[in-house]
């Protein structure tokens, strides 16, 4: 949400951050509908006065025996009280048009964001690792042999439709395996809170992080209301919804593994194959609530933080500073880091960690209470994929992948495996 003053104060200044999101102007229907908000509260406070005027001066009359006046005045005060009725009608009826204005305006962004037009003109920052030479042709994670008889994707049609998977047997141990090692290492070395979050919320939890009304159909609502989470970003930062923080406890750093549902519309067509892009799936997520003075440091930390869990399972990587033009709706900034996956030649997509600075914080009222004891202010939320679970088995699997089928998988996740560290082109753990 925005802050509706900055705009009144710098409207040109509004509109050209807009503009480097390809969106047109909007200062001037904000500040008009504000106008006649602020009108209406006017004109309501000015006739609740002279209301109470009256009423003040109906005892006066009856008392001195003035009849004509008391029923005049008694007659005016009737009158005033329906008129301040109307009007704060008016201007609750402009507040909530106001509002759902602002709730599809997207964030400012930063002035390091690089402008572009979409993900072709995103900005790399940096790479790890180097893609492994391979004397065969790589085969798409679905394809190798070792895993294909453990990744059922006709069974989770029957039993779901498309953009399902049933993970068995070795295949879903490995897919545990990460998960556990993913928040094993958030909590034990980065200092994360693991917490277990609901996977069903209420509509303001969802506009709250700005997915609503923005996103309504990339997600899926439950007959009774609820929303399904496409990211536990949504419980873990609304958490604090509402709230007044110390400032000492401030950052709040947590982490939790659910199942996300995202309904990927207007996505028909792209990434049918695979587990790349599905309607379910799980993820370890990364959310800190941040004074506005550390957020920027905290972004760094962050991308750290997911950045080490593919240098500790060896798959190379890029990171990407997005352009303007492809910076989500609710981020100030945000970097994606994108693994390599030989058997579709190309880095792709496995976490975004992004800033939010307070547009999250206003849109569901979270502030700190400064330790000098002065004015609240809105806190600053951060959030991270640390990872996407079934992305990073995709890249673990077709990482590993040797040219007889098996798949060599990574020393980090033995312990997790039973000292176990090869995929046999059987599916079986050795």
């Amino acid at each position: 949400m925005h802050d509706i003053r900055a705009i009144r104060e710098n409207p040109d200044a509004f509109d050209a951050a807009l503009a480097r999101r390809g969106d047109a102007a909007m200062s001037s229907e904000i500040l008009s509908l504000d106008e006649a908000r602020r009108g209406k509260i006017l004109a309501a406070e000015t006739a609740q006065a002279e209301q109470n005027k009256a009423s003040k001066e109906v005892g006066a009359a009856k008392g001195r025996g003035d009849e004509a006046e008391f029923e005049r005045l008694r007659a005016l005060v009737a009158e005033k009280k329906a008129e301040v009725a109307a009007m704060q009608a008016e201007a609750k009826a402009l507040d909530a048009k106001l509002t759902e204005k602002l709730g599809w305006i997207p964030n400012i962004l930063a002035d390091d964001v690089p402008d572009g037009a979409d993900e072709n003109d995103n900005v790399e920052t940096h790479r790890w690792g180097t893609p492994r030479a391979m004397e065969f042709t790589p085969k798409e994670h679905f394809e190798i042999a070792g895993v294909a008889g453990s990744m059922d994707f006709e069974t989770a049609a029957k039993v779901s439709g498309s953009r399902f998977v049933f993970l068995s047997a070795a295949v879903a141990r490995i897919h545990r395996a990460l998960a556990q090692l993913m928040l094993d290492t958030h909590v034990d070395e980065h200092g994360l809170t693991e917490t277990q979050t609901p996977v069903l919320v209420r509509d303001e939890a969802m506009y709250g992080t700005d997915k609503l009304p923005k996103f309504a159909e990339d997600s899926y609502q439950t007959t009774n209301g609820w929303w399904l989470i496409s990211t536990s970003e949504i419980s873990l930062t609304y958490s604090v919804a509402g709230d007044v923080l110390d400032e000492s406890a401030l950052p709040l750093r947590m982490t939790a593994h659910t199942a996300c549902f995202r309904s990927e519309a207007g996505s028909a067509g792209k990434d049918t194959a695979g587990m790349l892009r599905q309607h379910q799936f799980e993820k370890v997520e990364m959310v800190s609530i941040t004074h506005p003075d550390a957020s920027d440091a905290e972004q760094k930390r962050m991308l750290g933080c997911a950045e080490a869990i593919l240098k500790k399972l060896e798959v190379p990587y890029r990171v990407v500073a997005l352009c303007s033009g492809d910076t989500g709706f609710g981020a100030r900034r945000t970097y994606d880091i994108e693994a390599w996956l030989p058997g579709q030649d190309t880095y792709r997509e496995i976490s975004s960690v992004s800033t939010t600075g307070d547009f999250q914080a206003r849109r569901m009222n979270a502030r700190f209470k400064p330790a000098d004891g002065g004015k609240p202010q809105f806190v600053h939320t951060l959030n991270g994929s640390g990872l996407a679970v079934g992305r990073c088995l995709i890249a673990v699997l077709e990482n590993g992948q040797q040219a007889d089928g098996s798949v060599q998988l990574p020393q980090v996740l033995a312990p997790y495996l039973g000292g176990k560290t090869l995929l046999t082109a059987d599916g079986v753990l050795a």
